[in-house]
């Protein structure tokens, strides 16, 4: 009995372990990020804790709508460590998304979160690609109050499919996640990527590269 109980015991240890080695344990109440500090660290410097006001740890206007008028018909309020300097090195931020009609967030990831998403009005469908071999595409449409977890750094999308307008709130587990839009990182990068090399990769001639290429 003695015996089972101490490989339970050490079983629940290394699992709390690794769940602890995936976002360290802060050091100090807080580190409101300093974003004038010239320091290169992870993240960003600790602001002088005796210069820290509440607005450090506020945002205002969570309420508002995006503007959605766009080629995409979205829009996305972020609320990472830019906006509340209080996030930096808690490792959770979240954003509101607005989405007109038939509007889009197009494939893209997130290279440094686990991306949950709460629809608040409206109906998405959203999905994510699984990596290879199988890319598995795993999909689902939301109604109002549904919830969905995009895992981390998986291509992911949403588009209303609803009758009028639509917005999302997304927690994110880093307070500064990234975000990689597929089609900008691919046809939109300074230097250009070789056109030879998208189109062999894409199967497709030179001049569809160039197209794509000059709409970015």
């Amino acid at each position: 009995m003695a015996n089972r109980i101490l490989v339970i015991s050490t079983f629940i240890a290394i699992s709390f372990s690794m769940v602890a080695s995936f976002q360290p344990s802060p050091l100090q109440d807080f580190c409101v990020a300093d974003p004038t500090s010239s320091a290169r660290v992870n993240g960003l410097a600790c602001l002088d804790s005796k210069m820290v006001q509440a607005n450090h740890f506020s945002f205002s206007g969570l309420h508002i709508p995006g503007n959605t008028s766009n080629a995409l018909g979205s829009a996305v309020t972020p609320v990472f460590v830019g906006q509340i300097p209080g996030l930096n090195t808690l490792g959770i931020s979240m954003a509101r998304i607005d989405y007109a009609p038939w509007g889009l967030i197009p494939p893209h990831s997130h290279p440094r979160a686990t991306e949950i998403l709460t629809v608040l009005e409206g109906r998405l469908l959203v999905g994510f690609v699984t990596s290879n071999p199988d890319n598995r595409l795993i999909t689902k449409v939301l109604e109002k109050g549904d919830v969905f977890v995009f895992p981390i750094g998986l291509v992911h999308f949403q588009r209303n499919v609803g009758l009028g307008s639509a917005f999302s709130i997304s927690s994110l587990s880093s307070q500064n996640p990234g975000v990689l839009l597929v089609a900008n990182t691919l046809f939109g990068s300074t230097p250009s990527i070789p056109n030879d090399i998208l189109a062999k990769a894409f199967q497709v001639d030179k001049s569809v590269v160039e197209k794509l290429q000059a709409q970015f």
